[in-house]
């Protein structure tokens, strides 16, 4: 039977997934129609992204799937109508580019390098950097994006320490779990990097509560979600030297309004969201795999526990 696949995503978006998703579903022998627009009762599976017109899923009748385009869920897992399995995408391009953004902009405040790309007095400061073993790494989120930075990071000579909600295990890298293991994870990071999912749980996670716990002069850098940050608690900090920099990726409002006052800070760094996108040819291949695995009677990988919100 062919199975109709529902592209609901931005439409801008469908060129650049249209033949990856085809040649995707066509290398896991599926016999598949895809298109932008359906009958919501035919509808099979759902390729979905947060930015999508589907709101309501209850016309959605025959829906066995809901398969998502990014790392994010925050902005479907409270929608009430849907009742299907929710997969998010976790896909080897979209790990890949979070581990390099990360690991360039560790080792861009570790080597202190800003001071040397932007020297406008020409003035020469002869004082080297710590070597990576004297700078710790903490890692708020240890899921599958936390541990590939993590192992990169460690392969680099840095000691990591990796928090997340439950305990888990990782060679060589300090595992830390629970609002104890927090307060640990947070007095010893010199640099900070947040790969937390967003919940009810984790918003403003990052308060001034939690800020005063770091070093003095850490180094915070959010690649993860914005409103894991309380902004005017990080403002302060960033104003009084607590915190000697901010590099954000991410923020509450997007594109960040102009009148924000990150934009004017000078020790903070504004990059566009893009740390980690999705791939087409990498993500096609991981939701064809996924609707296989369906159709085969196999569990969905990465699928979202609802209760948690990721």
């Amino acid at each position: 039977m062919t199975l109709n696949i529902l592209f609901a995503a931005a439409q801008a978006d469908w060129p650049d997934y249209e033949t990856p998703l085809r040649d995707a579903l066509k290398t896991e022998g599926l016999d598949a129609d895809l298109r932008t627009s359906f009958a919501p009762e035919l509808v099979d599976y759902m390729v979905y992204a947060p930015s999508s017109e589907v709101k309501d899923f209850a016309p959605y009748t025959r829906l066995k799937a809901v398969l998502n385009l990014w790392a994010g869920v925050e902005g479907v897992t409270g929608n009430e109508t849907l009742n299907v399995p929710l997969a998010r995408m976790v896909d080897p391009g979209l790990t890949q580019g979070m581990v390099e953004w990360v690991t360039g902009h560790v080792l861009r405040h570790h080597l202190g390098m800003d001071a040397h790309i932007v020297n406008l007095d020409h003035s020469w400061h002869h004082c080297a950097p710590p070597l990576a073993q004297d700078r710790p790494v903490t890692i708020l989120g240890y899921g599958a994006l936390g541990a590939a930075c993590g192992e990169m990071l460690r392969s680099l000579g840095f000691p990591v320490t990796g928090w997340s909600r439950r305990p888990g295990d990782a060679p060589g890298i300090r595992r830390l779990h629970g609002a104890d293991g927090l307060i640990q994870a947070l007095e010893t990071a010199e640099i900070l990097v947040l790969l937390l999912p967003l919940t009810g749980d984790t918003e403003n996670l990052l308060d001034a509560t939690s800020l005063a716990r770091l070093p003095k002069g850490a180094v915070l850098v959010n690649p993860g979600r914005g409103a894991l940050i309380d902004d005017g608690a990080l403002i302060d900090a960033l104003t009084s030297g607590q915190i000697s920099h901010a590099t954000l990726d991410v923020f509450r409002t997007e594109p960040l309004p102009k009148e924000h006052a990150f934009w004017s800070l000078p020790n903070v760094t504004v990059t566009p969201h893009v740390a980690s996108e999705t791939r087409p040819r990498t993500a096609a291949r991981t939701i064809a795999e996924n609707i296989r695995r369906a159709e085969d009677g196999q569990p969905l990988k990465h699928l979202v526990d609802r209760a948690r919100g990721y």
